[in-house]
């Protein structure tokens, strides 16, 4: 999906108000989270490169907590990208 802001999918069907945009940098996907009940995690978060996500899952598996790979979802993430290339193609 888009809009405005760019590329984008829910990580969280069930919460239409949240939203992952995701865009290609260089060799790299990267992430930024937009929650509209929660607008400081927009403004106070910039974009997150793939590569740091892996990194962080080490952290919260430790923990048990919040898995990143269910709001970071790479392949969701291609998906999108490549959907937005095959309509800039057409």
């Amino acid at each position: 999906m888009k809009d405005r802001m760019g590329l984008y999918y829910y990580p969280f069907p069930e919460n239409k108000r949240v939203r992952m945009y995701v865009r290609q940098k260089a060799d790299e996907i990267e992430f930024r989270m937009k929650n509209d009940d929660d607008p400081v995690v927009w403004n106070k978060h910039g974009w997150i490169a793939y590569s740091a996500i892996q990194q962080a899952q080490v952290l919260y598996a430790k923990r048990g907590a919040f898995d990143p790979h269910r709001a970071y979802d790479l392949k969701v993430a291609k998906a999108v990208l490549a959907e937005e290339d095959q309509e800039a193609g057409n």
